[in-house]
């Protein structure tokens, strides 16, 4: 017999009551209100990484060795902040995220911090979309959230080369390369 889970996902003014179903690895959310009654189906990985997210959190921005990527997409209002914090080497040592956002844009993000660690920094950016979306099994109407996460990890990664030139640009003038 299958589950009913409930979860807050959201109510609006019409009182919008949301469910998870779980079936065989997909879980199906419905919404119902008054006028309308809609369903979506995710896969169990989506829903994993949805219900006990990685890496959520934030560090310091200011610390040049930590890059943040904030990336939105105006058209649903999902909102992900990526941080990367790289070694000397250039090697991402950790990773966190904060996403405002529908639970396929936080299954991407906690995704893309988990594949991210270890990397070198130009191997980061080489993460597609595509593959994030293959692994969560995204329906093409989440497509868009697997394309924050990636250009997420870009957005950092640039973010952070940037502060560590600077680094490295100051520390050659303090140490006389300014003459």
């Amino acid at each position: 017999m299958n589950a009913l889970l409930r979860n807050s996902i959201g109510r609006n003014k019409n009182q919008t009551l949301c469910a998870l179903t779980r079936t065989s690895g997909i879980v199906s959310t419905s919404s119902s209100t008054s006028t309308s009654t809609s369903s979506r189906l995710y896969h169990k990985n989506v829903v994993d990484h949805y219900e006990k997210p990685r890496n959520v959190g934030a560090f310091d921005k200011k610390d040049a060795n930590v890059g943040t990527g904030l990336v939105g997409a105006p058209a649903c209002g999902d909102v992900m902040k990526l941080q990367i914090r790289v070694d000397d080497d250039g090697n991402i040592t950790d990773s966190c995220f904060k996403t405002f956002g529908c639970g396929s844009a936080i299954a991407s993000s906690s995704v893309a911090t988990e594949w991210v660690k270890g990397q070198h920094v130009d191997e980061a950016t080489q993460i597609k979309n595509s593959e994030i979306a293959n692994h969560l099994n995204l329906p093409p109407v989440k497509l868009h959230c697997s394309m924050l996460a990636e250009d997420a990890i870009k957005a950092a990664v640039k973010d952070v080369k940037e502060k560590q030139a600077k680094a490295k640009e100051a520390a050659a003038m303090a140490g006389g390369g300014g003459k």
